[in-house]
């Protein structure tokens, strides 16, 4: 994706001028570009390999108007997670149509929106303000759809036949699907093809997580052809209200690009089941693995395809969260070719402890990563100090007493 501005804007291209990039009306920033080389040393930073180098650039360059405005947002396509958070600040809150059109067609999914989750006791009913980068807004029939391509709706089983029928209906994109029936038998088949995210399972809803059926993956994504993220929540088929997935189809699905499943135990039948999926497009797998008593019965062997790095080449982000063998999980992965070429490594809401940590501390391609979560571990305080010394950013809040060794949403 490319773009320019530059129509609206004075092209004073070696002069920081009085760039309207402040948010919240504050002063604008310090003027450095003859410390640092005006315009064309904000450029040579911006390839410079060292990625806090190109994060400085990347807030200096908003001191040179348009010319500046356009390397911000060409950093939303840097190979660094980091670098294209910090350009995505700077834009989000722009008033610019140039920029709200950008920002509309750049819907990268990564870490800093799933890091925000509410954890309850061991229970997770976490709601999003933003999904697939769209404001979240629950369904009101009173109301109707006022800005559909730019909101991700919540609905229910109860609306579902109003909302279909909506005049603006197919100009949604984002859906949050609360209820627990077959959507794609319920929506229009010209309504289904412009899903192109979709959540499925108990939303703001007062069950445990292993009360609730997850949904066959396999016929989501038949039924969706154009989904680039699905996120499905719910238990497993030890526990009441949930089946097995006796339909389910190894399928190959071009598009998708995000697939999350969260739940208290995930047994190692449906996790064979997913990797039997063909999924070339994937890019951020997240699966939580949860506790054996709550049919979560897999063990490392499972995860073996997914860590050899032949079955997603795509994949940046690998998420094997809320497991109670995440040590073997970290063991493995540090001898894995899957550690060479993922930029996230999310190992949190499990049991990871210190004898874990170690070997992750121990490996040197770690350190080639953007992003290393082990948030709601088992950590002691000096772990954590030590794995903060890595050079990757390192999330590491809200540690389990080491002596607790626990995945954090079960039942």
């Amino acid at each position: 994706m490319t773009s320019t501005v530059g129509e609206n804007m004075t092209n004073n291209q070696n002069q920081p001028g009085e760039f309207d990039a402040v948010l919240g009306g504050e002063a604008p920033p310090p003027v450095r570009g003859a410390v640092l080389g005006g315009i064309e040393g904000v450029r040579k930073r911006l390839v410079n390999p060292d990625v806090e180098i190109r994060v400085a650039a990347v807030q200096d360059a908003l001191n040179y108007q348009a010319e500046g405005l356009n390397l911000v947002i060409k950093s939303l396509q840097d190979s660094s997670r980091k670098v294209r958070q910090v350009a995505y600040n700077l834009l989000c809150y722009r008033i610019e149509p140039q920029i709200k059109q950008v920002l509309q067609e750049y819907k990268y999914w990564d870490l800093f929106e799933r890091i925000d989750e509410t954890l309850i006791e061991g229970y997770i009913y976490n709601t999003f303000t933003e999904f697939y980068y769209l404001e979240v807004e629950r369904y009101d029939p009173n109301i109707g759809l006022q800005n559909p391509a730019e909101k991700a709706y919540v609905i229910d089983d109860d609306h579902i036949t109003t909302f279909s029928r909506e005049p603006k209906v197919n100009k949604v994109e984002a859906l949050i699907f609360r209820g627990y029936y077959d959507l794609w038998r319920i929506l229009p088949p010209n309504i289904i093809k412009n899903i192109k995210a979709l959540f499925y399972g108990p939303y703001d809803i007062d069950y445990h997580i292993s009360w609730t059926a997850i949904q066959d993956i396999s016929l989501i994504l038949k039924a969706f052809p154009n989904l680039e993220m699905l996120l499905v929540r719910g238990g497993d088929e030890r526990h009441i209200y949930s089946e097995p997935w006796e339909k389910f189809i190894s399928l190959r699905h071009e598009h998708l690009k995000v697939l999350i499943v969260e739940t208290g135990g995930l047994g190692r039948d449906k996790i064979a089941q997913i990797l039997s999926l063909e999924l070339p497009a994937l890019e951020h797998l997240e699966l939580w693995l949860g506790s054996e008593e709550y049919g979560g019965n897999s063990s490392i062997d499972d995860l073996m395809p997914i860590l050899s790095g032949d079955l997603f080449p795509k994949l940046t982000y690998l998420g094997l969260r809320n497991s109670e063998y995440a040590n073997n999980i970290a063991a493995a992965i540090v001898n894995s070719p899957v550690i060479n070429t993922i930029k996230v490594l999310d190992l949190s809401l499990g049991d990871l402890g210190d004898e874990g940590a170690e070997t992750l501390l121990n490996c040197p391609a770690v350190n080639q990563l953007d992003i290393l979560n082990i948030s709601n571990s088992c950590l002691t305080e000096q772990m954590v100090e030590r794995l903060k010394l890595l050079d990757v950013e390192v999330i590491a809040d809200t540690e389990k007493e080491p002596g607790d060794r626990y995945c954090s949403v079960s039942e």
